[in-house]
């Protein structure tokens, strides 16, 4: 691609960069060009002085010249004289002429494209061909079987296609091209292509952080703000299960236990209620053993009794009884929260009874 002569817009200069893209080498200038045109410009001026300097004709060519304008513009009729120099001619791609002759866009040499007074190349170099557009960055490859499609699109799009006929000077790409063939990783693009999208990005960047500004004294902290509060109330949510979870578990051992005894779950209680009372009262004295010994007597008479009330049936009117303290129905199922609160009814009142007990004696 290096050997290729591409030549890169500067101002509106196309007609120059594609004349010198198509021969491979800097072989117009713009004030080469604006000379054609100034000649061009009096040729037809001295053709339309026949009619008479008085005539609408003759004052509507007085006006700014057709062949050229101070941005570097230049007619086709500059472009095919400085060709006719090199024994070049131009031919219209899609006139009826040049249509009868059949011939396959693949067997032609180079063409030249026109469009809103843009002017660019298309040149076969070697076995290859290649855009010479420039507006692009580099030479564009175009494969044998894209060219025809491609040249059918810029017709498509408006573009006035011209066909080069005559001999091409010869250029070092051509030659070197006749020996190799290249192949082409990526599309050259557009020139000023990569500054316009960091101006866009930069463009959306700024857009982006005003509006943030603008929308921050309503939306509070922020984004980042509202995510942590949304995070916070989720593990404040999954503590409270994992809370819930653990006294699920104490309240099914507390129902286990209950269940596995109450006598010996009310004798602890009593005694662990007892022990503070007994400290309390007595401090300087210890219990002996044959106190002990009674105490537990006195107990166990105690539950035997209470049992042998919860058998007689005429029990259950009476509103002290297990069932009735324990506010279910006998008869019932229970429910894990209704066991958990008739083994604490049933401590309570063993508790109160051999509190009973223990002031008695």
């Amino acid at each position: 691609m290096e050997a290729i002569f591409h030549e890169r817009q500067e101002g509106s200069l196309c007609a120059q960069h594609c004349l010198n893209n198509l021969l491979q080498g800097e072989y117009f200038s713009p004030v080469e060009l604006s000379s054609i045109a100034q000649q061009l410009d009096e040729e037809e001026r001295m053709r339309m002085a026949e009619g008479g300097l008085s005539s609408e004709e003759y004052r509507t060519f007085l006006q700014p010249s057709g062949n050229m304008d101070d941005s570097g513009f230049f007619s086709i009729q500059v472009i095919s004289n400085a060709l006719k120099v090199w024994g070049l001619e131009l031919i219209l791609f899609n006139s009826p002429e040049y249509q009868r002759l059949g011939i396959d866009p693949i067997n032609e040499r180079s063409f030249i494209c026109n469009y809103k007074e843009h002017w660019f190349t298309v040149r076969k170099l070697g076995k290859q061909w290649f855009n010479l557009n420039s507006l692009l960055t580099g030479p564009e490859l175009i494969s044998d079987t894209y060219l025809a499609l491609f040249l059918a699109q810029l017709q498509q799009e408006g573009y006035s296609i011209f066909v080069v006929k005559g001999d091409l000077p010869d250029c070092e790409a051509d030659q070197l091209l006749q020996m190799i063939r290249v192949q082409q990783m990526q599309r050259p693009k557009l020139i000023g292509e990569d500054t316009l999208q960091a101006r866009d990005q930069r463009v959306q960047k700024a857009d982006l952080e005003q509006t943030l500004d603008v929308s921050q004294p309503f939306d509070g902290p922020g984004v980042l703000d509202e995510d942590e509060e949304n995070f916070q109330k989720a593990l404040a949510l999954s503590r409270q299960e994992i809370d819930m979870e653990d006294e699920e578990a104490d309240l099914r051992r507390a129902i286990q236990l209950s269940m596995q005894g109450g006598h010996r779950t009310g004798f602890s209680d009593a005694c662990t209620l007892n022990a503070p009372r007994s400290a309390t009262t007595n401090q300087s004295e210890s219990l002996t053993s044959e106190e002990l010994r009674r105490r537990r007597q006195a107990y166990f008479e105690k539950q035997q009794h209470l049992h042998q009330q919860c058998q007689n049936p005429e029990f259950h009117d009476v509103p002290t009884t297990s069932s009735n303290a324990l506010g279910t129905d006998p008869g019932g199922d229970l429910s894990e929260e209704d066991m958990l609160q008739a083994a604490m009814n049933m401590s309570l009142e063993t508790v109160r009874n051999s509190l009973n007990t223990e002031e008695k004696k």
